[in-house]
């Protein structure tokens, strides 16, 4: 895609070179992952000297636009809370009011929304969320960073040595005709699919054939189409049914072997980003790589899209013919980072990118962090939190078996999305908002666990699961629609959204570091999933299903990690039973105790 490019370095003029030449942090990039990193080193490192190199206008056009622009419960909380920039995005970005996915009910007719079998968002979100403009969102927190005192080279890298231990690193910078060199003590690769330091280390994973891939081969096409009528899918009026937007929700479609998003992205100009993920080995990229091809698929699988786009006037349009990729190391002892695409990216579904490059983030800070300050163990923590993210990447990519021929299956597909944001809402969020990915002990600890869940080349829980599905599929069952929104398809009242409350973090604002109970989290989790799994059994195998030994043997192994989990949450309530939930609420609290009613007004006529 083409931006314009500045030719004069926009750096500070009462500044001399040797000033400004030795940065604590450079970063490579000022994209997402890199002026967001840029914000949240600043935020958390008073006085740190923060360097952004990036050879796009700083005024960022309109066609720089991303995979990437919905924000989950995970990125949301980062930016707003982490980041400070809730008001902002109320102000300039759309509101996001969950996810709705939608099945054709006969692949010849998708003429009408009514013409499709639907999982809609049935109330507001917990967690307050958004779609990003992503381009616009770039140059507003570039110029934010600027103002907090980053320096900001508008050119590009055209070398760099990354030295060992802790030497400071070269970066070689095209400013126009004058060529500069910068010093580091860290180094940040944020600049995307150039993969600068990746191709330096050899440290890219491609190959879709390899066990950490697992064998997902996709491309992406993607357009923005601005000035539709959304009432061709939404009239919005349904008052036995509405509890909330369903315009403003990230919109799934699903087919063989394709899923496609539709969001919006604009208010002004009711402006969309439609895109189309798809499994190469069943639609290649020949036949889906330009807009016409894009466009001539909608029309005969999901004519409603294609409706749609004919309606409205496109912006732009991309193709990308491979998406999935991952890195070796993600923080290195060296002190570089990679960081958002420069990393890895697997498939735009459930928007693992941005979640994996807001963890990352606060990682490579709490890392720099140490290292800035000289903590003795300032290494061990490079160490673990690399640890910690490159299985953070595994699990993703793990996420996203058998899709090819699971996703155009509506009542399977939906007993996934169910299974997956059982886990999303259990573990990894209440683990993202106590920070417990960033307690170097607990990470020891839970990083076994993903064996079992995800990695063990024997036996993990959701490759059993995947496997399962995969069964169910090649008989074209119909075990029902599972629906990951409402709380009356498993006992007690249960939905996977309602594990954020068993603990009352949210509502007493646990926020404080590994004061979060996780352990509730584990717990529940998996004794939902244990009777999740009973029941998936009864609906797909019958009773034989629910009574065959190796069902009992792994309802109990699912049922042991309830117990143990349990104790954890008790040892972690009595360490914690002298703990308040918020310290600053806490503060309030004492400072009210010296409060006195007083019933007069102060003067105010002369």
């Amino acid at each position: 895609m083409s931006v314009t490019q500045t030719k004069v370095p926009t750096k500070p003029k009462s500044l001399t070179q040797s000033d400004i030449e030795t940065y604590d942090v450079v970063i490579m990039g000022a994209g997402f992952a890199g002026v967001c990193q840029a914000r949240h080193l600043m935020l958390n490192i008073p006085g740190i000297k923060v360097a952004i190199i990036d050879p796009r206008s700083p005024e960022r056009d309109g066609n720089d636009l991303k995979v990437g622009e919905s924000l989950v419960e995970i990125t949301a909380i980062f930016l707003y809370k982490e980041l400070g920039l809730l008001e902002y995005l109320i102000e300039n970005h759309p509101p996001k009011y969950g996810l709705t996915f939608h099945w054709p009910k006969d692949s010849n007719g998708t003429q009408t929304i009514d013409d499709y079998h639907h999982i809609w968002v049935n109330g507001s979100p917990i967690i307050e969320s958004f779609h990003l403009n992503r381009a616009k969102f770039e140059r507003d927190v570039l110029k934010m960073n600027q103002k907090m005192g980053a320096h900001f080279y508008n050119g590009r890298v055209t070398d760099f040595d990354l030295t060992p231990e802790d030497e400071l690193h070269t970066v070689q910078v095209k400013l126009g005709s004058e060529n500069v060199v910068l010093k580091a003590k860290h180094l940040i690769d944020g600049a995307g699919r150039r993969f600068l330091i990746g191709k330096k280390t050899d440290n890219l994973i491609f190959d879709f054939n390899t066990e950490k891939l697992g064998g997902l081969n996709t491309g992406s096409a993607w357009l923005r189409i601005k000035n539709i009528d959304p009432k061709i899918f939404d009239k919005g009026y349904d008052p036995s049914l509405r509890g909330a937007s369903r315009y403003y929700t990230t919109h799934h479609w699903f087919g063989k072997a394709h899923w496609l998003w539709m969001l919006p992205i604009d208010t002004e100009e009711r402006e969309l980003s439609i895109g189309i993920t798809h499994h190469k080995k069943l639609i290649p990229s020949k036949d889906i790589n330009t807009f016409e091809k894009v466009k001539s698929f909608l029309k005969a699988n999901h004519s409603i899209l294609g409706e749609l786009i004919e309606g409205g006037d496109l912006v732009d349009f991309h193709y990308l013919p491979r998406l999935a990729h991952m890195s070796k190391q993600t923080i290195s002892q060296d002190n570089w980072y990679v960081l958002g695409d420069a990393a890895a990216m697997f498939d735009p579904f459930y928007s693992p990118g941005l979640v994996l490059t807001c963890v990352a983030i606060e990682s490579v800070t709490a890392a720099i962090q140490a290292k800035l300050a000289g903590e003795a163990d300032a290494k061990e923590k490079q160490r673990i939190f690399n640890q910690f993210l490159v299985q953070y990447q595994l699990r993703y990519s793990r996420i996203y078996q058998k899709h090819e021929n699971q996703l155009g299956h509506a009542s399977i597909m939906s007993w996934r999305i169910y299974l997956e944001n059982i886990f999303w809402f259990g573990i990894l969020i209440p683990m993202y908002i106590g920070k417990w990915f960033l307690n170097p002990q607990f990470v020891e600890v839970f990083s076994k666990s993903a064996d079992y869940l995800f990695l063990n080349e024997k036996y993990n829980l959701f490759g059993d699961f995947y496997q399962q599905f995969e069964k169910l599929v090649e008989k074209n069952v119909n075990i029902g629609l599972m629906d990951y929104t409402r709380a009356d398809q498993l006992i007690g009242g249960f939905g996977p959204q309602k594990l954020l409350n068993y603990s009352d973090g949210l509502y007493n604002t646990q926020f404080e570091p590994w004061r979060f109970n996780i352990f509730a989290g584990l717990k529940l989790t998996y004794f939902y999933v244990a009777i999740y799994y009973l029941k998936l059994q009864y609906k797909g195998f019958g009773l034989l299903g629910v009574l065959s030994p190796s069902t009992l043997i792994r309802v109990g192994r699912i049922l042991g990690k309830v117990i143990v989990s349990a104790i954890a949450e008790q040892i972690f309530l009595f360490k914690t039973r002298d703990v308040s939930n918020n310290s600053t609420v806490e503060g309030m609290r004492k400072d009210f105790e010296n409060y006195r009613y007083q019933s007069s007004l102060q003067p105010w006529i002369s």
